[in-house]
């Protein structure tokens, strides 16, 4: 591994670079730099910021895995605050419902919530901060109001019918004074408290920092916390306070590939992370090469791998504490030539697994075939942020909290959020490798990246998405790989997307042959890929991902950073 990224002269002044899918918790990452933070102090604390200020897109009751590069160790490691399914969550427990799906909302679909437990291990095992400053910024919005943006305002009149009727406790957290105004300052008065409960807790174990961070973790799922999710799902749900107690966040080695000069590190096949690594191994002999704009070539290729590297997600990708999966044969290089020879001229539409053991993939959803369908108030397409920090140390952080969406899950008495909704991915197909089981983490949409450039650690990065993720984050990997555009142009370039393979959430539909681009590709581009076969659908503008990263730029030993301006809400700062 490289050795420590050293602080040059022209960096004395430098804190660090903070990207994240909101200014405010940008913000607040930059502040906690600014007082002598590393990345990881950083990142917690933004996440706890984007816990309040994006509700709709994650919450405490969600989880949150992050691939991190620590200079200090000189090593790639991938947080797993990935919850578990809940010890009574079984395929039997859910067919006696009447089910052959997890539904996409309500308190049947939660597993441990994962997220706060990641957030406390990536700062007890890396950062230097104690609890109480990384948590304050966020508590100080939730006490004294964070402005509501468009998007939440119009999540909330969406499913407000649901609230008024259903979900009480959502009606007094979220309309107490109606439906919130775009711009109005909301308090989340329900969750400062719980917040500021937490923080007395951990701080009467005294003054020492992993102590208090170790009793803040108990109080969430051997304590209070634990206690009120028990008294609102007994009798709706699965979800016990014995899973929260059984439960920690771990630390695992990330998976990894090489494609030219650069090596990408993902989470492992309990997310879909390797998918980004397939996609890289079918393109790496492609020769892509563009200026500015993506081509219809260019588009085509990365599509098509795409559809092949999805379709082996369903069929092999599930949590490997449960089954074997193979991955080692799935990122073979023989096995990626076998593959390679299926990318043609025309597009596919054909849902095509491979068998890189020999065995015959299985595809679990009877709505692999196409099915039309509106997505749903628990719809996560929308629903998950992203940050990324790098600082004048060197370290590279790279984290996707999700879940926890408000209008997916009634909200906790007394805790002021709700819980996930991620165990939906499970299918009930015994015998496959993502099918229910207690105790098994859901093969989840949330797939973080980090990269090496020249053999040095280069580029934390991300996007929102559900399975656009390995997607727009692919597309802009390999648009930098592929060009001369700086960051920040391979973020604004157009992006595309397919949705051919099986949606990983309720109801699991399917569009085989999709591509949405957005419209800034030019009508000659989109003309010769409907030509080649693609249901091409022409979108706005900039409507396509949310990206954003962060890094380091060894040569001239410069930190960078770029956030996405779709949607006018992410924000990259440094100082």
């Amino acid at each position: 591994m490289p050795a420590p990224f050293t602080t040059r002269p022209e960096l004395a002044g430098t804190f660090g670079m903070v990207a994240s899918t909101h200014w405010l918790a940008s913000a607040a990452g930059m502040s906690i730099l600014e007082r002598g933070g590393n990345a990881f102090d950083a990142a917690v604390a933004a996440g706890f910021v984007l816990q309040v200020v994006e509700p709709h897109l994650n919450g405490p009751g969600g989880e949150m895995p992050a691939v991190v590069y620590c200079a200090r160790e000189h090593k790639v490691q991938v947080v797993c605050g990935q919850g578990v399914a809940p010890a009574a969550a079984s395929i039997e427990a859910v067919r006696r419902l009447g089910l052959d799906m997890i539904p996409g909302t309500g308190l049947l679909a939660p597993c441990v919530p994962g997220a706060f437990g990641g957030w406390l291990l990536l700062l007890e095992r890396f950062g230097t901060k104690t609890l109480r400053e990384v948590l304050e910024p966020a508590l100080g919005y939730a006490e004294g109001g964070w402005p509501v943006v468009p998007r939440i305002a119009d999540t909330i009149a969406g499913i407000e019918a649901t609230f008024r009727e259903l979900w009480q406790e959502s009606v007094e957290v979220w309309l107490g004074h109606g439906v919130p105004a775009p711009g109005s300052v909301f308090k989340s008065t329900r969750l400062a408290s719980t917040y500021a409960r937490i923080l007395r807790e951990a701080e009467a174990a005294g003054g020492d920092r992993e102590a208090q961070i170790e009793a803040a973790r108990r109080a969430w799922y051997e304590g209070f916390v634990a206690e009120a999710i028990e008294r609102f799902v007994d009798g709706q749900g699965f979800l016990r306070a014995a899973d929260l107690a059984a439960w920690r966040a771990t630390l695992e080695d990330s998976v990894s590939a090489d494609y030219q000069r650069y090596t990408v590190h993902k989470p492992g096949p309990w997310s879909q992370g390797p998918v980004f690594l397939q996609q890289l191994s079918l393109l790496d002999s492609a020769g892509l090469r563009i200026a500015d704009v993506p081509t219809a070539e260019f588009v085509h290729q990365v599509v098509e791998a795409a559809k092949l590297a999805f379709a082996d997600r369903e069929a092999w990708y599930g949590d490997p504490a449960f089954e074997e999966i193979p991955l080692q044969g799935l990122l073979a290089d023989g096995y990626t030539e076998q593959r390679r020879r299926l990318l043609g001229e025309q597009a596919s539409l054909e849902l095509r697994p491979g068998s890189p053991d020999g065995r015959p993939p299985r595809i679990p959803w009877a709505t692999a075939a196409p099915v039309a369908s509106e997505a749903g108030v628990g719809d996560p397409t929308i629903g998950t942020c992203h940050v990324d920090v790098a600082d004048r140390e060197g370290n590279l952080v790279s984290c996707t909290p999700s879940g926890g969406w408000l209008q997916s899950s009634p909200a906790v008495p007394g805790l002021g959020f709700a819980l996930g909704t991620r165990a939906q991915i499970f299918n009930l197909d015994p015998g496959h490798p993502n099918a229910l089981q207690p105790g098994k983490r859901p093969r989840t949409t949330l797939s973080p990246s980090l990269a090496f450039r020249d053999g040095e650690p280069w580029l934390a990065f991300g996007t929102p998405g559900a399975d656009q993720q390995d997607q727009w984050s692919l597309n802009l990997f390999v648009m930098l790989a592929a060009s001369e555009m700086n960051l920040q142009q391979a973020i604004d370039a157009p992006m595309w997307h397919t949705n051919h393979f099986p949606r990983s959430f309720y109801p699991h539909e399917s569009a085989p042959g999709s591509l949405l681009v957005e419209e800034r590709i030019g009508p000659g581009a989109i003309a010769e890929l409907g030509r080649r076969g693609h249901r091409v659908e022409v979108m706005g503008p900039w409507t396509q991902g949310r990206l954003s990263a962060a890094g380091r730029d060894p040569r001239r030993g410069l930190l960078l950073a770029a956030a996405n301006p779709r949607g006018m809400q992410g924000y990259a700062v440094g100082r």
